[in-house]
Formats: structure tokens, sequence, C-alpha cells
């Protein structure tokens, strides 16, 4: 049986709010103890990650009640939800944990509703700058910076004489990357590192132009800053060109490229 979403600005509206609730519960505890820990997979984890996902989960279900919500740290504790076809959420409440233990304010909050296999809404958080970012398949992409009302953003076209590259913070491998621009025939001006899902986002709203990634991520690492950067008229393509899609067997992604879409 197929489920009645809310009226789509309605709905990105209420996963703003949760956002930005989430991220006071994740500044609260930047402020002191991040609790950090190590789980199972070996990456880190803390209250933060906890407390916001806590606080995301509960109002996502409240908002949406037939839908499945795939959350991070509910699948690290193993609880592993079974999609029923219908749309889904995915949620990575602290997205950049390795930033925010350095307190260099590169992680985001990651809200994405998926229909149909597609990002269709995502709402990225940056709470140490107080930075939001969404995306909708009908309503485009907007941002606001502290509190502020929001103004839409886009996409630009690739400048003539190089392309702005993104990268990881904490999983850049240079010479892969150097390599592929090099085998695409792409040149690159100017790099920029930045953590967590910011780096969709950049080349969003016309900062950035491309973020090739050739390691290991999960669908909630992504799906937020697809839905963001797709909404601005950007895509975002496995290493054969196909789109990346989610509700994959364990939630795990290829290799991927964002970019903007004449960044090619």
């Amino acid at each position: 049986m197929s489920t009645v979403l809310p009226d789509r600005r309605a709905l990105r509206d209420a996963c703003t709010s949760l956002a930005r609730a989430a991220a006071r519960e994740i500044m609260r505890i930047y402020a002191g103890d991040l609790g950090e820990r190590i789980k199972a997979d070996k990456s880190p984890v803390t209250d933060a990650d906890h407390a916001a996902e806590a606080v995301i989960v509960a109002g996502l279900r409240a908002l949406t009640p037939g839908l499945v919500v795939v959350a991070e740290e509910e699948m690290a504790a193993g609880h592993v939800p079974t999609l029923d076809g219908n749309p889904f959420w995915l949620v990575d409440p602290l997205d950049g944990t390795k930033e925010f233990i350095k307190r260099n304010g590169e992680f985001t909050v990651n809200i994405a509703l998926i229909e149909a296999g597609k990002p269709t809404l995502g709402i990225v958080l940056a709470p140490a700058q107080d930075t939001l970012w969404r995306g909708d398949a009908d309503l485009g992409a907007d941002k606001s910076d502290r509190g502020g009302a929001f103004t839409a953003i886009a996409t630009r076209s690739a400048p003539a004489d190089g392309l702005v590259a993104c990268a990881s913070r904490s999983h850049a491998i240079y010479s892969d990357l150097d390599i592929w621009f090099r085998n695409n025939g792409l040149t690159v001006a100017e790099r920029i590192q930045a953590g967590s899902s910011l780096k969709f986002c950049l080349i969003a709203e016309g900062k950035a132009d491309i973020y090739p990634r050739f390691g290991p991520t999960n669908e909630w690492d992504t799906a937020a800053g697809q839905g963001v950067l797709e909404a601005a008229g950007g895509e975002v393509v496995t290493t054969d060109g196909r789109p990346l899609t989610y509700g994959k067997p364990r939630f795990a992604n290829p290799h991927f490229i964002a970019r903007s879409k004449d960044a090619r």
C-alpha cells in the first residue's frame, strides 16, 4: 500500500525544523565533552551522533508514520529496516564525525527523502556555521545563513580556465584523483578540501564544480547532498555515467562523481 506524503512545502519546512533541532543538540555537546568512542566498524561516534539522530528519527516517524527511516546509528546497532517499496528516509545525524572531533566545524546534519530510488528532498545543515541548504525536486534549491531568509541557489557553468574540484578532508587520495581528471580530459584550476556533505553544497551554490569520490560511502552519507545538488541543477553519477540511486543492498554506494552538468 502506498503512503500519501504531506504537501511538499510543508514536508520541507518540517524537515528544516528537525535539522535545526538536531543542530542545537550537536552544538550543546560540541561545547563540552564529546563522549567519543569507536564503533564495531572502527569508525568514531560521539554523544552528538546519538542525540541528533534521536531528535530526527522521532520527528520523521511522527511526520510520516508509514515510512521507513534508515538512520546511521540505528544501522550500526543492527537495526536494519526492510524497504517496502514506499518512499523512505535516509538520515545521517552527524556527517563528518572525524571533523566534529577535530572541532574544525566541517560537519553536517543530513536528512533525505527517497522516492523511486532518487533523493527528491535533501536537507543539509552545517551547525557550526548555522548554514542550511535545501533541495526539493519540485521546489528547487535554496540556502539560509545564520537563520536568515532563504535565497535560491544554482550550479554554475564550468569556468573556462579550469574546474574547482572538491575533495574529502579526511579521505582524499590525490594521485587517484589526478589520474582520473587527466584520463577524462578535465583541467582543474583549484582544489577545495572539505569535510562531510559540504562538498555537494559547494557545487550546488556555484562555488565549486566537481567532486569525484573513489572510496567507500553509505547511502546516508550522500543522499541529502545529492538532493540539494540535483535540485540546484547538478547531478551525481557512478563512474559509468549512471545516476547514483538508493535502496541498494546494504545501503552501500559505488564510486561516484558529483558535478554541475557541464563539468565533464
